[in-house]
């Protein structure tokens, strides 16, 4: 039997192994690692960013050359009802929308590659130019004219770009930090700018036939916001059911651009919209309201857009029911708020309206009553100044208050009717303990005979007011007249 010990020091033994297995995987992990970390490095330096067919290899492949090839025979043949019977996925026409889709997709990223590669190149020259026009193509159009002239003044960018960007980028490039290129550099570049307008004309050739083909693939979708808008909102999402998987949120801002301002106000600026901008509906509604349209239109076009991914109706009318459901709500936005309805007067009583009488209310306007002290502290005596609380007109006024001339030489508080009568009511009360006139007086008595007994408290104050004190102390003893005899 082993001892405590021993099976100690066989964890210690398992546990010493176990941890040279795992050193020897770490270190082949890091070995692999160093490997691929040096394959990387290895591509990255055989890589020639100087070399443009290194950088863009879209144009070259034998993908892109066969989708374009299949896109300019069908637009050359016309548009082409495929067999309704037929299942949508099976139908090659289909397939080669949706590879059209893939390919729009790749075509922008490489139209973003390429102009990264122009910008490295042309920011020596005018490094200001990345930060004024945002969009490639925009971008690719203004170097290609620009060229390697230093004075913008002579180089016309009318139709190119808005004219408020067009003064800024004159004015920037007349202070630029930025020199002439090299012969080579700036051909590498015009080159450059040349394959992405081309890359930029064959997505507008795909776009062309997806286009075309709309009211197959996407009839309810094409119903609310048009072939065209369809066509590019499915290019951009990279097809139906992507788009179909898309919130409303993002299918409205699919397409949106960067607005350049260029230090001018944003208070007029538009908000963010998307290809949906392009639309009929969108076109037509009232400024104040477009904001609203297009989100309503955005939802209402991800629902068709679900519709035509489950080919759930071909022929097209959810979409008309979307359409004319989109239609009555813009409408109704723009109907005028109902009008208030005149109140008519009430018809004239030609009786008097009985008016209410009686004790309550002759207390009530006795209580309220303006009093003859208030009504003189509410008047003011022409060409007399008044006295103040405080002095100097500040404080409370007194108006004519202990004025000479109004007429009164003392302004006396008479008691009212209603104090009178509640002081008699009171007075009738007999307030007090046993009808004792104070509280401190009792009629119980101790006396040593019979212990306690009744007595009248007042018949000792009677007494006391009889008598010669009753004439010398009296309050209410006069003096008397003594007749002589």
């Amino acid at each position: 039997m082993a001892t405590l010990a021993d099976s100690f020091l066989a964890d210690l033994d398992e546990l010493s192994d176990n941890e040279a297995d795992v050193l020897e995987e770490e270190n082949n992990d890091v070995a692999n690692m160093e490997e691929d970390i040096d394959g990387d490095l290895a591509d990255i330096e055989t890589l020639n960013y100087d070399d443009l067919d290194s950088v863009s290899k879209l144009q070259k492949s034998q993908r892109y050359i066969d989708i374009m090839q299949k896109v300019e025979d069908a637009l050359e043949k016309g548009s082409h009802i495929s067999n309704q019977g037929m299942v949508l996925e099976d139908d090659p026409e289909y397939q080669l929308i949706v590879d059209c889709n893939g390919l729009s997709v790749d075509i922008e990223n490489e139209i973003v590659i390429i102009h990264n590669f122009i910008r490295d190149k042309y920011r020596l020259k005018f490094p200001e130019l990345e930060s004024l026009v945002h969009h490639p193509i925009d971008y690719a159009r203004v170097v290609k004219k620009i060229g390697n002239e230093m004075d913008l003044t002579l180089v016309d960018l009318e139709g190119l770009l808005p004219s408020a960007i067009i003064m800024v980028v004159s004015v920037t490039a007349s202070t630029t930090s930025g020199k002439p290129l090299p012969e080579d550099v700036l051909q590498k570049t015009v080159d450059a700018c040349d394959r992405a307008l081309a890359l930029d004309t064959a997505k507008k050739k795909v776009l062309e036939f997806v286009e075309s083909r709309m009211g197959y693939i996407a009839p309810n979708l094409s119903t609310i916001v048009g072939s065209a808008v369809a066509a590019k909102l499915m290019g951009t999402a990279g097809g139906l059911s992507a788009l179909a998987k898309m919130p409303a949120c993002n299918v409205q801002l699919l397409g949106a651009k960067k607005k350049t301002l260029a230090g001018f106000s944003t208070a007029t600026s538009q908000f963010r919209v998307g290809y949906i901008e392009q639309t009929e509906i969108f076109q037509t509604t009232p400024p104040a309201l477009r904001s609203r349209a297009c989100r309503l239109l955005a939802s209402k076009a991800t629902l068709a857009a679900r519709i035509d991914s489950t080919r759930g109706d071909p022929l097209g009318n959810a979409g008309k029911t979307l359409k004319e459901e989109i239609h009555k709500k813009i409408e109704k936005w723009q109907e005028p708020p109902p009008a208030k309805q005149p109140k008519p007067l009430p018809v004239p009583d030609s009786e008097p309206k009985k008016k209410r009488g009686g004790r309550r209310l002759r207390k009530m306007k006795e209580r309220y009553a303006i009093t003859d002290m208030r009504k003189l502290a509410n008047r003011m005596q022409f060409g007399v100044p008044e006295e103040s609380s405080l002095g100097d007109g500040l404080g409370e006024g007194y108006g004519m208050l202990g004025q000479a001339g109004s007429g009164k030489l003392r302004v006396s508080i008479g008691q009212s009717k209603l104090a009178a009568k509640v002081a008699k009511k009171f007075k009738e009360k007999n307030y007090g303990s046993s009808g004792a006139t104070s509280g401190l007086t009792s009629s119980l008595a101790f006396t040593p005979v019979q212990g306690i007994e009744l007595t009248n408290p007042q018949a000792h104050a009677h007494q006391l007011g009889s008598g010669t004190q009753s004439t010398y102390f009296s309050e209410t003893g006069t003096f008397s007249k003594i007749k002589r005899t």
